[in-house]
């Protein structure tokens, strides 16, 4: 059984601690102890917790296959007189995305833009991580 401590629950999330915490404390998320007192959360638990707080996808989602959509913010573009880059900042994964410069002149994309990375791809690699070190800090 894996289990996770704070820390590393709000890694995976993206959140802080903190609130972590608050959704252990308010009962949204359950946790117990393990023999050092530590709260940790079951893994099964937290993936679960992780599927129903899945954002309802974006309007016009339900009218594309992908599913796979990152918001997030312009950070860089770049345009030469046929294609252009464009760079999207979406927590924190970083986007980069090929087009040409037409489609980012008509979309008005530039740095600062709120964008959607729309992800459709034949070809998904996937790694097991490494576990994470505890590195001698209360998790808890």
């Amino acid at each position: 059984m894996t289990m996770f401590r704070i820390s590393e629950a709000a890694d995976l999330l993206g959140v802080s601690a903190d609130t972590i915490r608050r959704w252990v404390d308010a009962g949204r998320l359950p946790a117990g102890r393990d023999e050092h007192g530590h709260r940790v959360i079951d893994g099964v638990d937290l993936a679960a917790f992780a599927r129903a707080q899945a954002a309802d996808p974006e309007a016009g989602a339900e009218f594309s296959s992908a599913r796979n959509r990152l918001r997030g913010i312009v950070v860089d573009v770049r345009k030469d007189t046929v294609m252009a880059q464009v760079d999207i900042q979406a927590g924190p994964f970083r986007i980069v995305s090929l087009l040409s410069r037409e489609a980012v002149d008509e979309l008005d994309l530039r740095v600062g833009s709120v964008a959607v990375a729309v992800i459709k791809s034949t070809t998904v690699v996937v790694e097991r991580a490494a576990p994470t070190p505890t590195r001698g800090r209360s998790g808890g």
